[in-house]
């Protein structure tokens, strides 16, 4: 919807857009400073589950995730960052269930696909499929008074959705009970994606509506001449609660 255009502006640079999932969608609800406090990890190498049975083909290093995990952690108040070796699944299951994180911010890749066990996001032992996602996810929410408030879905085609989810795997995570998701309709450049994540999580530290901060930044991306192109930031969608 960002990408509409009167011939003189984009309605990004207008509006803040937020897409629903109708009554699924939790009331929005302001994130508070205080509540900035978020479980990081990414893969930035290769790993062994790229080389799963169930994963596609050829995947490959995504670059800039150091730089972007570093610069998410700089406008955080409180996180636990997880990198390559250290971002395992039992870590990911454990941690979100022992530890009272607002924000998920995963770096890495992931696929959506009509088929569930394809559906999947990697961390660096295995791919979590859709359904293990969406375990963890309605685990802490029903171990936690205030659940997961803001989920980053920093990778490649994660909000790309087909006739069984419009919305994906951001679909599947804001029905598992994450007020708000932010994800990609397809693969992002690294240095732009640091640099609208660096943005935005300054803007949330700010006092800025979650909706407010993602237009912010992507005006940002619009700003400089190379990262003006639609590919660098309309890519990124937030999905369910705005505030």
């Amino acid at each position: 919807m960002g990408l509409f255009h009167d011939g003189k502006n984009y309605l990004i640079e207008r509006y803040g857009i937020t897409g629903t999932l109708g009554s699924r969608m939790q009331p929005p609800k302001l994130l508070k400073e205080k509540q900035l406090k978020a479980f990081i990890a990414g893969l930035s190498k290769i790993s062994p589950s790229f080389y799963a049975p169930n994963a596609p083909k050829g995947l490959k290093v995504l670059p800039g995730v150091e730089v972007e995990i570093a610069n998410v952690k700089k406008g955080i108040t409180s996180s636990k960052v997880f990198l390559n070796e250290d971002f395992v699944s039992p870590m990911l299951d454990k941690e979100l269930s022992t530890d009272d994180f607002s924000i998920i911010h995963l770096t890495t890749h992931a696929q959506f696909s009509s088929v569930p066990d394809r559906t999947m996001i990697f961390a660096w032992d295995k791919p979590i499929t859709v359904s293990e996602f969406n375990d963890l996810l309605k685990e802490k929410t029903q171990s936690s008074q205030e659940g997961i408030e803001l989920l980053v879905l920093s990778a490649c085609q994660t909000a790309k959705g087909n006739k069984r989810s419009a919305l994906g795997m951001a679909g599947v995570a804001v029905q598992a009970g994450a007020r708000s998701t932010i994800a990609t309709l397809w693969q992002v450049d690294a240095d732009s994606s640091a640099l609208l994540m660096k943005e935005f999580y300054q803007r949330l530290k700010d006092g800025f509506t979650k909706v407010e901060a993602l237009r912010l930044a992507q005006l940002q991306l619009i700003s400089n001449p190379q990262s003006q192109h639609p590919s660098h930031w309309a890519a990124f969608l937030l999905i369910g609660g705005w505030l």
